[in-house]
């Protein structure tokens, strides 16, 4: 197992130069100068500018930029905005609040997808199993932004039983309809996903042999249909945990939650190369991790996987 995880480790690397290399040509070459836009519509004083791209950096080729970014990560500087303020100060007020958005949209994914899909798959063709297919398939077709402000209308101006905004991003009951929003497409998936695999399973001869040794059926149901049904839902899970964070954009905005994607939404506006870059950076890193747990998590649930 150690040999493998060093191995893991080992081949991150290029994946995350490769991709942290494209992220900063595409945001590097985009049309307009971010320290020009701080003048606004002004005629700005060009020893002032080129004073301020040099102390940024933003004189010199994009390579070097690139290498000097990535000097500056080793020790955990993410670079400066235009106006000064570090990078890592504007992510460390964002990347919390994100944090505690995305969980409690994978709680809710997993918790509640798990359990409609393993109620489908165990009553495929009945009537629950049609209505969680025609649930899903309708969340999956709405849009977020038309989902989020729906679910805004009637649980905050119809009910009342949330702001329409946030207000305080640290209070967690402020989070939770966001939350949900942000959640419902990821729910879906997963169960159709559970649903498939254990439809699938209840048919395999592994059942089969369970329930003739006479095992209690929530012994089969646990330690056998599920285990073997949830390898492929792990691996959605692992890989939708960064998505969770950095497709928060649209549902941060209606709710007003300053998080990741308002950070990066504001920056993309302002031409702030150097937050995009170091939120995306910090994202990679993320999906990295997860990918690499979810891996480790193979052989949690199915014993026959031995890593060398």
């Amino acid at each position: 197992m150690g040999r493998y995880v060093a191995r893991r480790l080992l081949q991150m690397i290029p994946v995350f130069i490769g991709t942290t290399f494209l992220v900063f040509c595409m945001i590097y070459v985009l049309p307009g100068d971010p320290v020009r836009s701080l003048w606004g519509d002004k005629v700005p004083d060009p020893a002032q500018l080129a004073a301020i791209r040099q102390q940024l950096g933003l004189d010199q080729p994009l390579w070097k930029q690139y290498l000097d970014y990535m000097g500056g990560l080793l020790t955990g500087d993410l670079g400066t905005t235009t106006v000064g303020r570090p990078v890592a100060d504007e992510m460390g007020r964002a990347f919390p609040v994100t944090i505690r958005l995305a969980a409690i949209a994978f709680l809710f994914s997993s918790v509640a997808g798990i359990a409609l899909g393993v109620l489908g798959g165990m009553r495929r063709g009945r009537y629950a199993d049609t209505g969680i297919l025609v649930f899903t398939m309708l969340v999956i077709s709405m849009p977020v932004f038309v989902l989020g402000y729906v679910m805004r209308h009637v649980f905050a101006t119809e009910l009342g039983w949330v702001t329409p905004t946030v207000q305080n991003s640290e209070e967690i009951g402020q989070l939770l309809l966001p939350g949900v929003v942000l959640g419902m497409l990821s729910l879906a998936y997963v169960a159709r996903l559970t649903r498939t695999t254990v439809a699938e399973n209840l048919r395999a001869d592994f059942m089969r042999t369970a329930r003739a040794k006479g095992l209690p059926k929530r012994r089969i149901v646990r330690m056998h249909l599920l285990r073997n049904s949830m390898i492929p839902v792990v691996t959605f899970l692992g890989t939708d945990i960064g998505a969770l964070m950095g497709g928060a954009i649209v549902t941060e905005g209606i709710f007003n939650v300053q998080g990741v994607g308002r950070l990066v939404y504001d920056a993309l506006v302002r031409r702030e190369s150097a937050v995009v870059v170091g939120t995306v950076t910090v994202l990679v890193l993320i999906y990295l991790a997860a990918n690499l747990l979810v891996d480790l998590l193979y052989a949690v649930l199915d014993p026959r996987i031995r890593y060398a």
